[in-house]
């Protein structure tokens, strides 16, 4: 018989309710060792918190996080707060002896997330980090590729994550564009990914040089959130306010296995929604993918025979792909929220069987690492090194 997890989440706008939704439905479709029990949502505002709550489907709810993460009834809680929060709540969490589940990024600064690694060691708790997008088959696929050499020796890694949500300048001043909130704006909020992806298929980034824009400097100040997700969908007042993050971000870099890698992050690419894509070429080959069309991975061989030779489309749905098993038959495509569920099973399978789940604060801290050099790169109008070893 499943033990059970009872699971203590903070904050539930766009990535709460993600996280909800893994919660709700990964018992569904993986067979599991212990079961998430939806036990507290928390958040500061009573009125809303309650109304969440119910209607996400959690026992109860809590407006203090230092309350929910003292609680004799809560064994990991998951933190879905923006970033600015992130710190102060680990190291509490970490206290307490509760396991934890991060949203990205990490943190708001390397040092701190040096400080919420530290905090996690020291109490000997598991900790996990929010990069979805390493449970999308068909970026496993990539990997599982480029692991046994069907790309050969690695040359090139382009990466975009475009967004266009932002482009109306009478969209409001969010707390996605307050630096001190955010601490970044796409380089935080989308380039992490990328870099989390980048590392993920070829390894540690040692060198980048960068450079980026605020493209629209004020903003109407925001009068109130309409829908709740925190993603262009808030009402602007009649006063404005400075945006202080940049809106376009790109960067150059070098891996540690020689090869070269560009980058580039915007909500301002009319036309993209979510366009988070990648290539890499190799000396036998190549992939490349769009999470736009999410279960599709493009290969190209340069060993199959000069007559056959193209870009091949593999529909990653397969029961030989990693995740798609628990899924539905071949070809019944998994959507965006699919990859919280089986971020959920990652979690819950690792905290039964008492392994660190992956991918983990070290993770966190080597994209924020990144992140921070291209910040200092900017600064520099120079090269910058990456530091990798935590």
């Amino acid at each position: 018989m499943a033990k059970k997890i009872n699971v203590g989440m903070i904050g539930y706008s766009f990535m709460g309710k993600a996280h909800t939704f893994g919660y709700k439905n990964v018992g569904i479709f993986y067979e599991l060792e212990a079961l998430p029990v939806m036990k507290v949502l928390c958040g500061r505002k009573e009125e809303g918190v309650s109304a969440a709550a119910e209607r996400y489907g959690w026992e109860s709810y809590e407006t203090d996080w230092k309350k929910l993460v003292h609680r004799d009834d809560i064994d990991v809680v998951d933190i879905c707060t923006p970033n600015n929060q992130h710190h102060e709540i680990v190291i509490g969490t970490a206290e307490a002896g509760k396991n934890i589940f991060c949203e990205k990024p990490l943190a708001k600064t390397l040092d701190e997330a040096k400080e919420m690694l530290q905090a996690v060691r020291k109490a000997g708790v598991k900790h996990m980090i929010g990069f979805n997008y390493r449970t999308v088959p068909a970026i496993v696929l990539a990997k599982r590729l480029i692991d046994d050499g069907k790309l050969g020796d690695i040359y090139h890694f382009r990466g975009v994550y475009l967004q266009d949500w932002i482009v109306d300048p009478s969209v409001p001043l969010s707390w996605r564009l307050d630096g001190e909130v955010a601490g970044s704006g796409p380089l935080g909020d989308l380039a992490a990914h990328t870099v989390d992806i980048a590392r993920y298929l070829l390894g540690d980034i040692t060198n980048v040089v960068a450079n980026w824009k605020t493209i629209i400097e004020e903003r109407p100040l925001q009068a109130e959130t309409v829908k709740g997700t925190g993603i262009g969908d808030v009402q602007a007042a009649e006063e404005t306010g400075k945006v202080t993050v940049e809106d376009a971000v790109m960067f150059l870099a070098k891996f540690a296995n020689g090869a070269l890698g560009t980058f580039e992050a915007t909500r301002f690419a009319t036309g993209r929604k979510n366009y988070n894509a990648f290539e890499v070429n190799g000396s036998k080959g190549s992939v490349r993918f769009c999470f736009e069309d999410m279960n599709r991975l493009e290969f190209y061989s340069r060993e199959d025979d000069d007559y056959a030779q193209g870009w091949r489309n593999i529909l990653a749905t397969e029961n030989v792909h990693e995740f798609a098993a628990a899924w539905w038959p071949p070809g019944h495509i998994i959507g965006y929220g699919e990859t919280f569920v089986n971020e959920v099973y990652v979690l819950l399978d690792a905290l039964a069987k008492g392994q660190m789940p992956t991918p983990d604060f070290v993770d966190g801290v080597k994209c924020q690492a990144i992140l921070e050099a291209v910040v200092n790169s900017v600064k520099s109008n120079a090269w910058e090194v990456v530091e990798t070893e935590f």
